[in-house]
């Protein structure tokens, strides 16, 4: 069994100053195999919002796999914006802008959606829907294929549609060849999750959708503070919601919801029938100078 803390829009610039120590408090007795987190990691990409942000994930587990949200990019300093829009974003958190990670059990690859030509919305390029392909495709179908991205591939209901990212359908065609299993976003400060077959109609395929809301910012949107935590054990993935409780100083379950995977892709298990499934704990204790969690910075 494979656990992934699953975090996004710290926004360090804008936090809740007393989710920060809980969340680190939270992984580092979860300990994780692995931790995502899908961009916005500044309010606004300026250089002490990145010192703070780069601090707060030197106290997590590793390995990590950390790719850019709009936020990352300058917003008012245009020529910056421009000519070097993430040069802060790979001085203080990493030069890889597309991290990747496997093991025997998931193969993890972030995509960088940000870009500096829009100011909000995200878009995945013919490079990278290639590099989907290369690092994908070539395991085996009982390995759980993961993508990490800010912008995401669906949007709940309600939500406006040009949250997106960009050219969705050129790269789900990819992950479909490659039966990608599930999509982790940000963006929209919500915890949901979805299937990519109502939205993508590719016939034998469907991919969860797993959104993260705000880890550590004051922008809510509507929902606490929350990050996911999501364990993989062939054929079934368990996604746990952890929201922020004020009162306690502490992040605790809301919702858990299991899926197996089937034929035409994954099916959400009935409650009574996932409580027979154990997802026991069996991932050993990542230390920080460990080469095995060499991913990400």
């Amino acid at each position: 069994m494979r656990i992934i803390a699953h975090l996004s829009d710290l926004h360090f610039g804008r936090i809740d100053e007393a989710t920060v120590e809980p969340v680190v408090r939270t992984l580092t007795e979860l300990r994780p195999d692995l931790v995502a987190v899908s961009g916005d990691l500044t309010q606004r990409a300026r250089e002490e919002q990145f010192r703070r942000a780069r601090a707060f994930l030197d106290a997590l587990p590793r390995p990590q796999i950390i790719v850019p949200g709009n936020h990352d990019v300058p917003f008012y300093r245009v020529w910056e914006r421009f000519l070097a829009p993430l040069d802060k974003y790979r001085r203080f958190i990493t030069e890889d802008l597309e991290p990747f990670y496997s093991d025997d059990e998931i193969a993890v690859l972030g995509i960088n959606t940000a870009r500096s030509l829009t100011f909000k919305n995200g878009r995945v390029n013919v490079r990278q829907v290639e590099k989907i392909s290369e690092h994908l495709c070539a395991f085996a179908d009982d390995v759980t294929k993961i993508v990490v991205t800010h912008h995401p591939f669906d949007v709940p209901e309600g939500h406006d549609e040009s949250d997106l990212v960009g050219r969705a359908a050129r790269a789900m065609e990819a992950l479909a060849r490659c039966g990608a299993d599930l999509l982790l976003a940000g963006h929209l400060h919500v915890g949901r999750t979805g299937h990519t077959a109502t939205r993508y109609k590719i016939k034998g395929h469907s991919a969860l959708v797993v959104q993260a809301g705000t880890a550590t910012s004051t922008r809510h949107r509507g929902e606490t503070n929350s990050f996911n935590v999501v364990r993989v054990k062939h054929p079934y993935v368990n996604v746990e919601r952890l929201v922020w409780q004020p009162e306690h100083a502490s992040f605790a379950p809301a919702s858990a919801e299991t899926f197996q995977h089937t034929p035409d892709g994954w099916a959400r298990l009935p409650d009574e029938v996932a409580a027979g499934i154990t997802f026991e704990h069996r991932s050993r204790a990542l230390q920080p100078d460990d080469p095995a969690g060499s991913a990400g910075p």
